[in-house]
């Protein structure tokens, strides 16, 4: 069976099993650039939207409460998965987000069509604009779908963040007495513990994680109400009031309408925020990746102050060749996020007065950097972090022969001298101590005390 739809464009053909409608048909062949529908996430959040609105809508007197309970079991059907291959627009669209809007609505209308027995396409019963997006725009539905979308999302992301920093705490007190070669800037430094390092990228990954937990205060500021240009054209003030607290119940998030609805219509800028301490967390997570990948490196020909798990071959051609493949990929996933970020920055900049026509990439590119970074931090932690050991003797080895330990006699015989026998020590590939004894600068008591490696990383009184 299959229906003709209309619109002031000319008329389309659908079959009976294409839920959507004729706007999504056209938006479908007008965008099919990249193969990728719209994030399910952000489906979901339309959809819990919608069904706010048609309690609030019904319960402010202006929908039949009929057309209100088909349109809320449709919604209730569409959460729980039923109808996933109806939502087929593309991520990348023109539009300001109206052809997501708009699928959401006729597969919406449809599904509550055919739950009261009538045919899809039947919209003189139950409307997708009239009724599915009844005192509503696109411009306030969609940036209010994606921060609850995007909330969804950070707090998923912010629970792998602490468990990160669990795992990295724990290697922090498994490595507390493993001494080792401090470097800066890739030179032979004071000596470290590697429970120090391990510590200080917990460290890191806390403060993401706190930033995280705090940014969701400006997410939680939706426009619903705004409708097409913040002045809530179409939407009663009842209406406004209780469709923020029937959300709210909804979604579990402690929703707030924006005081100045305008503002939350045209600016992007909380999206910049939060896509910028993704690039934050990604920043400190390449960091830590890079920093692994040194400490393993080798096995006989780098530092090989650590061993990784072993996670699959390294090569084709060199036989037992073991890479490290997972702190790669979270190079690789950070990248991307870097990358996001700044397509998030432009679409956000290049919004126009009262509206910003490039939603939909920010949507695209905010969600796919939070679902990238979770999954990720879940691998690296569960595939490379848990399983990290340490080669103690060589990092002993390493603490022993760096030249920085000559800093410990400057207090004793001067920057000088000491600079001397720091250089005496690396010409001749020698300890600084036994260039010490060779000098016959200090008994051999002294010298052990000055320079024992484990002395370097006690903070003195």
């Amino acid at each position: 069976m299959s229906r003709i739809e209309k619109d002031f464009l000319g008329s389309i053909e659908l079959s009976d099993i294409e839920l959507y409608g004729i706007h999504t048909k056209r938006a479908f062949a007008n965008f099919n650039v990249s193969g990728k529908s719209v994030d399910k996430d952000l489906i979901k959040a339309f959809v819990m939207v919608k069904k706010a609105c048609a309690i609030a809508n019904y319960e402010v007197g202006l929908l039949d409460e009929k057309i209100k309970d088909a349109i809320v079991f449709a919604c209730d059907e569409i959460l729980a998965g039923k109808y996933d291959d109806q939502f087929i627009v593309d991520r990348f669209q023109g539009g300001a987000g109206t052809s997501t809007n708009m699928n959401v609505n006729e597969v919406i209308a449809n599904v509550a069509l055919t739950h009261i027995g009538r045919k899809p396409g039947e919209y003189d019963i139950i409307h997708p604009i009239n009724h599915v997006n009844m005192s509503q725009s696109t411009n306030d539905v969609y940036p209010t779908a994606l921060r609850i979308a995007t909330i969804w999302n950070v707090r998923e992301l912010s629970e792998e963040c602490a468990e990160l920093q669990k795992s990295l705490q724990k290697k922090e007190h498994e490595f507390e007495d493993v001494i080792k070669a401090g470097r800066t800037q890739l030179q032979d430094a004071l000596p470290v513990t590697l429970g120090q390092e391990f510590g200080a990228y917990a460290q890191a990954i806390s403060r993401d994680r706190w930033r995280l937990y705090k940014v969701e205060e400006r997410l939680r500021v939706v426009n619903l109400g705004a409708t097409a240009v913040g002045t809530g054209v179409n939407a009663p003030l009842k209406y406004i009031f209780k469709v923020i607290e029937i959300l709210r119940n909804l979604t579990k998030i402690g929703l707030a309408r924006s005081d100045y609805l305008m503002d939350a219509t045209q600016n992007a800028d909380v999206f910049v925020e939060c896509s910028g301490l993704l690039k934050a967390l990604a920043v400190n997570l390449s960091k830590i990746a890079n920093d692994l990948r040194l400490l393993s490196s080798g096995p006989n020909t780098g530092l090989n102050e650590i061993n990784m798990p072993a996670v699959q071959a390294g090569s084709s051609i060199m036989p037992g060749k073991v890479n490290p493949v997972i702190p790669e990929l979270i190079n690789t996933v950070a990248f991307q996020v870097m990358a996001n970020d700044f397509a998030i920055t432009l679409a956000a900049q290049a919004g126009q007065l009262e509206l910003n026509a490039f939603l939909p990439l920010i949507a695209n590119n905010l969600l796919e950097s939070l679902k990238i970074l979770k999954n990720g931090i879940k691998i690296f932690r569960q595939q490379c972090i848990d399983g990290i050991t340490a080669n103690k003797e060589k990092c002993l080895e390493y603490a022993k022969k760096t030249p920085a330990i000559a800093a410990s006699l400057i207090d004793r015989i001067g920057y000088d001298k000491a600079a001397e026998i720091a250089k005496k020590a690396i010409l001749e590939n020698k300890q600084i101590i036994d260039v010490v004894k060779e000098l016959n600068i200090m008994d051999e008591k002294e010298a052990q005390e000055l320079l024992n490696p484990f002395e370097f990383i006690k903070f003195k009184e």
